[in-house]
């Protein structure tokens, strides 16, 4: 009898066990005391400055490919208006690459812990119910979805690139810029909607209501929070230490000493290159494009096409040429670069004056050994041409070329990216574009 007293019961209590059950919708089932408008508000204005300098030197990534010179160069067909395009890319100074995609990629890494957080700070807001309780909100939550989808697809490519991990399906760059413009799409909405809330919420400390109305309870707080074991501030003060980890171990990438050193959470960084000459970074090694001592041996020549004609150089013959020097560092778009190195080789405008340029030489068509693997072709433009510190370079440091940094000759221009340098270089074709 016990027993059947004991089952009789059961149903009595399940209602108020059901009542108890909570679900994401139901505010208190986000109970952390630190989430509050306030905090928000902080991370919030963080990422508008970081976002937008990631923004910005993004578009300056897109312009260093010159876009519009060819199409080998620009991987994002269809683009339409959303290519514009305002400038040639300069050669001057150059190491403005190496700063634009240096602090692109270093400043996304940094902003990943902001970015979480802010998310989590929010999160209460993605499961409200209604979904949609006017226009002005319906506007505002189709920006979420734009922004947070936008924020999380741009990053998490962004870091697969720089591990060079192509997990993806297609080709990053149409990607990235693609989802870029869906990231701006809800970023500029969502500042438009939330930056003069969050401008009030920051001079106030408080939210406010319409005026002449008490102040308003924080929308982010939680209605039954749990015992505090972390302040606000010890919140934000671990953010900023996840920040400045991930600064301290990767900012390296783009130093050379003991920054390069400790920068281990990079493919450039935590291990050395070796000694000599060419013990610099490099992307794609010989072997990785089946480029053998057969191809880049005696048997080599290098083809100079124009209205000259075409015209055939041995790697002897291009050294009997006048030689020239420039200082220029390596620099690519997963962000990591070298420091400035002594190349030496035949300036480009004296193989344009070969080929029937002598003037002003315009611009060239690039073609390597390589057979197969993107920017194995590449166009640069007659304003890169021109510049004295152009080259086709055929020694590093005072020594050769090694297989890997390009033999028998590669490309160098300044301030480009490293992979419009064009290593293993077979032909030139200038004045075809």
């Amino acid at each position: 009898m016990p027993e059947r007293r004991r089952i009789a019961s059961l149903p009595d209590r399940l209602p108020d066990r059901l009542t108890a059950l909570r679900t994401p919708a139901d505010p208190g089932f986000w109970r952390s005391p630190v989430r509050g408008v306030r905090f928000t508000a902080v991370l919030g204005l963080v990422l508008l400055v970081g976002l937008t300098l990631l923004f910005v030197t993004g578009l300056l990534s897109y312009a260093a490919y010159n876009p519009d010179l060819d199409p080998v160069n620009d991987k994002t067909p269809g683009k339409g208006l959303l290519g514009f395009y305002l400038f040639a890319w300069p050669t001057g100074p150059h190491w403005l690459y190496r700063l634009t995609q240096g602090l692109h990629v270093t400043v996304g890494i940094v902003l990943v812990p902001v970015l979480l957080a802010k998310l989590w700070s929010v999160i209460p807001r993605l499961f409200a119910l209604p979904p949609a309780r006017s226009v002005g909100h319906a506007l505002e939550r189709i920006s979420l979805l734009l922004l947070v989808g936008g924020a999380l697809f741009e990053f998490l490519t962004g870091l697969l690139n720089i591990q060079l991990d192509y997990l993806f399906p297609g080709s990053f760059y149409t990607l990235h810029f693609y989802g870029a413009w869906v990231f701006l799409a809800g970023f500029v909405a969502h500042v438009a909607l939330k930056l003069p809330q969050a401008v009030r919420v920051l001079r106030s400390g408080i939210p406010r209501g319409e005026p002449d109305t008490p102040a308003a309870p924080d929308p982010l707080a939680a209605p039954d929070p749990l015992p505090a074991t972390l302040s606000r501030r010890g919140a934000l003060a671990m953010v900023g230490a996840g920040s400045l980890l991930l600064l301290i171990t990767s900012a390296g990438r783009s130093f050379d000493g003991p920054l390069r050193r400790i920068a281990l959470l990079t493919p450039r960084g935590g291990t050395e290159e070796g000694p000599g000459p060419n013990a610099f970074q490099v992307n794609k090694t010989a072997a990785a494009v089946r480029i053998t001592p057969a191809d880049t041996g005696e048997r080599w020549r290098l083809t100079v096409r124009g209205p000259a004609g075409e015209l055939r150089f041995s790697r002897a013959e291009l050294l009997a040429m006048e030689q020239h020097s420039a200082a220029l560092p390596i620099a690519c778009v997963e962000g990591w670069s070298t420091s400035d190195q002594l190349w030496r080789g035949v300036r480009l405008s004296d193989l344009a004056a070969l080929a029937g340029y002598p003037d002003s030489p315009p611009d060239v068509f690039v073609e390597s050994l390589q057979r197969s693997g993107s920017f194995r072709k590449a166009a640069l433009r007659g304003n890169q041409v021109r510049d004295g510190r152009s080259l086709l370079a055929l020694e590093v440091n005072g020594a050769p070329l090694s297989p890997d940094h390009g033999y028998p000759a590669r490309i160098i221009v300044p301030a480009a990216p490293g992979v419009l340098n064009t290593k293993w270089v077979e032909t030139l074709t200038f004045g075809a574009l």
